[in-house]
């Protein structure tokens, strides 16, 4: 062989040796697999059963508790206005002074009428006590006793119409001084001193309105009533000893009222075209803060579940379909989704009716690194602590409660 090749082959092996060992540690590498990922860290709440006020908050206004439209008994002329208006009065007050006179001089021509009956059934006594013994002694016919009884009879009864008129007349009297049917504030006087009215006219002199105590009305949803009746009943939902339900309020600037009211009645009708029940709660209102008319709202506790489940809000999601979903991490850190039914809001917490159980872990933060059927890394807190430090929501969107 040449010289030349010779010198050209051995150069050319290192070259041929060197692409071998290149091949074969490409070769190891890829047959040794990449190792997996540590699984996410996801943070979870346990959930426990515990008793739960159940309160609806419900829209509503203020009414009296009672109202009078004050009216004139009897025709005459105001002489006197006996209040002030917006001022505080009681039962039985003077509010005006119709001119008395021509009901004076009415009693008094009763009062004398009643006097000439009176002496005229005392003369019809005499005779008819007179007349009995000359009856037996023939004297006098029977004839004449029975027309002397009749007189007395009759004068007897003209002195009863004579009272009764006298009463009439009196009561008349007492009409011109228009006092107050009820303890309440005064509204606006509807006439002054020298008007004419007349006797149960159509328009009021003074309203009078009791502000203390004051009622609530509010709506609520026949179907929530009914359930309602339905918890209370199969013991789902307890009350105190009294059965009655606490109301607080809600003022329209969105301050609380400081004083507590109680659930007074509900209709017994369902409006047609709201499907709602009315219900009246009843509030003390000794300061008269509250006035009739004013826009609130009311809110009620309904009453106290024994076995409530409350689940962060930041742990629940909506689907696509709307459905609420929480994601829930087994002993094994394994990640499942549960579809839930979040019936309203407590707090800061969702009351999940129906999906959970006691003991299930759901994820509070991590929410977007776990998946279904996947690990976690799971490290367990509680409400309270994720209250206290403010945790924001991770990925979760609030679901919606009734």
């Amino acid at each position: 062989m040449p010289v030349s090749s010779v010198r050209r082959s051995s150069g050319l092996l290192p070259l041929a040796l060197g692409a071998l060992l290149l091949t074969a540690c490409d070769e190891n590498q890829v047959a040794t697999p990449a190792a997996a990922p540590p699984p996410p860290n996801v943070t979870v709440v346990a959930l426990r059963q515990q008793a739960v006020a159940i309160t609806t908050e419900l829209p509503g206004r203020t009414a009296a508790f009672r109202t009078a439209e004050v009216r004139p008994q009897v025709a005459g002329v105001i002489r006197e206005r006996l209040f002030t208006e917006g001022a505080e009065v009681e039962a039985g007050q003077p509010l005006y002074q119709i001119d008395p006179a021509p009901y004076q001089a009415q009693l008094d021509s009763a009062q004398a009428t009643l006097q000439r009956n009176q002496a005229a059934a005392a003369s019809a006594g005499v005779t008819v006590n007179r007349y009995r013994p000359l009856v037996r002694a023939r004297a006098v016919s029977q004839q004449d006793l029975d027309l002397a009884e009749a007189a007395l009879r009759q004068a007897q009864a003209d002195v009863a119409s004579g009272r009764a008129a006298v009463d009439t007349a009196r009561i008349n009297l007492d009409y011109t001084k228009v006092t107050s049917p009820i303890a309440g504030r005064t509204g606006r006087s509807s006439v002054t001193v020298g008007a004419l009215v007349t006797a149960q006219q159509a328009a009021a002199l003074v309203t009078i309105t009791q502000l203390d105590p004051i009622y609530v009305d509010v709506t609520q949803p026949a179907a929530r009533v009914m359930r309602l009746r339905r918890e209370l009943a199969n013991g789902t939902l307890r009350r105190d000893a009294d059965g009655q339900a606490v109301v607080h309020l809600t003022l329209e600037d969105g301050t609380e009222y400081p004083q507590a009211g109680r659930l007074q009645f509900s209709e017994v009708i369902v409006d047609q075209g709201t499907g709602s029940i009315t219900i009246r709660a009843v509030f003390p209102n000794p300061n008269g803060q509250l006035m009739p008319g004013l826009f609130v709202r009311a809110r009620i506790e309904e009453g106290v579940t024994d076995r409530a489940l409350l689940v962060p809000q930041q742990a629940v999601t909506r689907t696509p379909r709307g459905e609420a979903t929480a994601m829930v991490v087994d002993a094994e850190g394994t990640v499942a989704a549960r579809i839930i039914n979040a019936e309203r809001a407590i707090g800061t917490a969702w009351l999940v009716t129906e999906g959970l159980a006691e003991g299930d872990r759901v994820i509070v933060e991590g929410l977007q690194r776990a998946r279904p059927g996947g690990k976690v890394n799971a490290t367990e807190t509680t409400q309270q602590a994720l209250n206290e430090r403010g945790a924001a929501p991770s990925g979760a969107a609030p679901a919606a409660g009734n």
